[in-house]
């Protein structure tokens, strides 16, 4: 289209310009979450009022006071967003909650005594860097605890380097709405 397009040509691609624009906005406001990193597949989540339990998405803002997640912002695993701290919140599914018996170790991460899939911790970062050691005996989680992982890829930031969260730090819950493998 040039500047010789009819009238009504215009018009279209000033409201399609406008509608892309702004859709991201309102879908923003209206529920839709956005996933662009690789811990889960890529794409378009939706804001939900069911409780956060085992087998939900949930996200939460990491707390940057704690060493792990001070490490993890320092090294940029954690991207800039708008959780205190200046950190994007994470979106990670749960995989664990109140009385679910958890284990943390050198081999992975268990939940009544199941390995989960690719939750072996990486000794290393891309980097090259020692990554944080999380050895958690099995034990119970208590009513207020849950466990947030990726069961989607092998080097995710998540509970396998920082162990349960307060059930009250899950400040949405998500499903997926429309998502696609993110290309390697």
């Amino acid at each position: 289209m040039g500047w010789l397009a009819t009238r009504g040509q215009r018009r279209r691609a000033v409201s399609g310009l406008l509608l892309a624009a702004l859709l991201p906005l309102s879908m923003g406001v209206l529920g839709a979450r956005f996933n662009t990193t690789p811990s889960l597949p890529y794409g378009v989540y939706w804001v939900h009022s069911e409780p956060a339990r085992p087998g939900r998405y949930g996200s939460f803002c990491p707390s940057v006071e704690l060493p792990v997640f001070a490490l993890a912002r320092q090294r940029h695993y954690l991207p800039s967003g708008r959780c205190p701290g200046g950190v994007r919140p994470l979106l990670k599914k749960i995989v664990a909650g109140a009385g679910d018996r958890v284990s943390i170790g050198a081999d992975g991460v268990r939940v009544n005594g199941h390995l989960l899939t690719n939750s072996t911790p990486l000794q290393r970062d891309a980097a090259g860097r020692a990554m944080p050691r999380l050895i958690m005996q099995e034990r119970a989680l208590h009513a207020h605890e849950l466990l947030l992982m990726s069961d989607y890829s092998a080097s995710s930031f998540d509970a396998r380097y920082f162990g349960p969260i307060h059930r009250q730090q899950v400040d949405e819950v998500l499903r997926q709405v429309w998502t696609w493998p993110p290309s390697h």
